[in-house]
């Protein structure tokens, strides 16, 4: 069948360019602090124990308010939401960057945060609201793919530069040169194609317990991180992110203007495109958290020197991402894609579990890393794709906040199920290791600890594997040729030419 779309926008590539520099933003601010921390620690005199903070702030208003963000970019306009966010982002960045005490950086930890869950879902659904042919969406979102899984590795790159030749505040205060240009790059440039929202109301009671249940969600698999899995206050908060939730589902099944229209997820393609997403930063944020270790105290590296270390991962990311995944999606199934990539990355961690406290960087780790990046980088594509595809516009900013969701759920989830694996695994080999004197304690505790690292890794790999099984199953989408949504769901008034869908993005 033959469908029509609307003249696409003839500025859409220049907009994509500061679309994806925002995403950029985002995705490495959630890493690009980390490298920082020790320096931050040292100058702002703040214990061991409120050093997570300044990491968690921003996960949990991030992760927590992005439905909501996402919402409020549908009702509102999608330009202006962007605008606030990069805005406000750069504003939250500039406070954290003069910090002056521990209270300050980690205010402005959670104020980014909250910028962050408005800017990242009104980027990606001007992404899908401009991009309206199939072929086009496919390289747009390949590259928008290739930034959100590259965009965590940069950020390991960038803070160990600008840790090391200037000082941690500009790990923060580099966000307003970000902002700035992407604000006034889609200021001019991007042009939201779409009907009217006004009249609309915003879904509060579903806001609000949205919002409960992913920060209770969030923070308690960060509890379970470091207090464990059977702490009383991290069941509370699994327990309470349990109840919110369910209680959202049944109001959102009822209310007739919901936050989250159940359709988007109990759509199989769409549900497990999420799932997909999620799942792929479970394997790549445990991987970051465990190598980042490995490298530093293991094989010795500066901090500048390991995050140059993980460009191999960025480079199979984008590879995956932009060459592969693009250039097949319109032409196969995303089903296949989906789960040889799945393998593949998979493979890439069982060479990674291969590490030992003597090993070497260029036979294991860069193989290692490169090959699941590869492989990851290639689900990335057409699992963004899948997740936004045939969405109407009214919904475009819940499904993009969706993505970003899925994926912030996956690096709470991969970085306090793995770690809890290497700690049990670690202390399990010591126990079955005991050192032999006091002389060799420190060789059987970094062996045991490797052996931790490589445990988790084997884990991580099996999940990829199990997940990459399931999405055969459970995704059926194909190539084919569908009718868009009349005018009244999607127009804009523009002129109409037959288009057919080239592949699922």
């Amino acid at each position: 069948m033959v469908s029509v779309a609307a003249e696409p926008d003839p500025r859409r590539w220049k907009a994509l360019v500061f679309i994806c520099l925002a995403e950029l933003m985002v995705v490495l601010d959630g890493t690009i602090v980390n490298i920082a921390l020790p320096s931050a620690q040292q100058d702002l005199h703040f214990s061991d124990a409120d050093r997570q903070w300044v990491v968690t702030a921003y996960a949990l208003a991030f992760g927590g308010l992005l439905l909501f963000g996402g919402r409020v970019a549908d009702l509102w306009n999608r330009r202006h939401a962007f605008l606030l966010g990069a805005v406000g982002f750069a504003a939250a960045s500039a406070v954290g960057g003069a910090a002056v005490n521990t209270a300050m950086l980690m205010g402005s930890r959670a104020v980014q945060g909250a910028f962050a869950a408005l800017l990242a879902p009104a980027a990606l659904s001007l992404l899908s609201v401009m991009f309206t042919r199939a072929d086009e969406r496919a390289k747009a979102f390949g590259v928008y793919g290739a930034i959100a899984g590259a965009g965590a590795a940069i950020g390991l790159l960038l803070g160990g530069v600008l840790t090391e030749y200037l000082t941690w505040r500009w790990t923060l205060l580099i966000n307003i040169a970000f902002s700035a240009v992407a604000a006034l790059g889609v200021r001019y440039v991007a042009d939201e194609r779409g009907p009217g929202r006004r009249g609309r109301r915003l879904d509060l009671p579903g806001a609000v317990l949205a919002t409960g249940g992913l920060v209770c969600l969030v923070y308690g698999l960060t509890r379970a991180e470091s207090d464990g899995w059977a702490a009383p206050v991290t069941l509370s908060l699994l327990g309470g992110a349990v109840v919110l939730l369910a209680v959202f589902v049944v109001l959102e099944a009822r209310v007739p203007e919901p936050l989250l229209p159940l359709r988007m997820v109990l759509d199989r393609n769409r549900g497990g495109a999420y799932l997909c997403l999620a799942v792929v930063f479970v394997g790549m944020f445990g991987l970051f958290l465990f190598l980042t270790f490995y490298l530093q105290r293991d094989l010795g590296f500066s901090p500048l020197v390991c995050g140059a270390a993980f460009l191999p991962l960025t480079v199979g990311i984008m590879i995956g991402a932009t060459l592969i995944g693009t250039r097949l999606a319109p032409l196969v199934p995303a089903r296949p894609l989906i789960t040889a990539g799945f393998l593949v990355g998979a493979s890439g961690l069982v060479v990674l579990a291969q590490i030992t406290p003597t090993g070497s960087y260029t036979t294991v780790v860069l193989p290692g890393m490169f090959v699941m990046g590869l492989g990851l980088g290639t689900v990335l594509m057409p699992a963004v794709g899948l997740a936004t595809h045939a969405v109407t516009p009214r919904d475009a900013g819940v499904a993009s906040a969706m993505v970003t969701t899925a994926q912030q759920i996956g690096c709470a989830v991969g970085t306090a199920l793995l770690n809890t694996v290497a700690a049990t695994a670690t202390a399990a080999h010591l126990r079955e290791h005991p050192p032999l004197d006091p002389a060799t304690a420190l060789t059987a505790t970094a062996r045991a600890t490797v052996h931790g690292y490589s445990t988790a890794m084997w884990c991580a790999a099996g999940i990829l594997a199990v997940v990459g099984v399931a999405a055969a199953a459970l995704i059926d989408h194909r190539p084919r040729t569908t009718a868009v949504r009349s005018a009244d769901e999607g127009g804009d008034g523009h002129r109409r030419t037959p288009v057919r869908e080239a592949g699922p993005s």
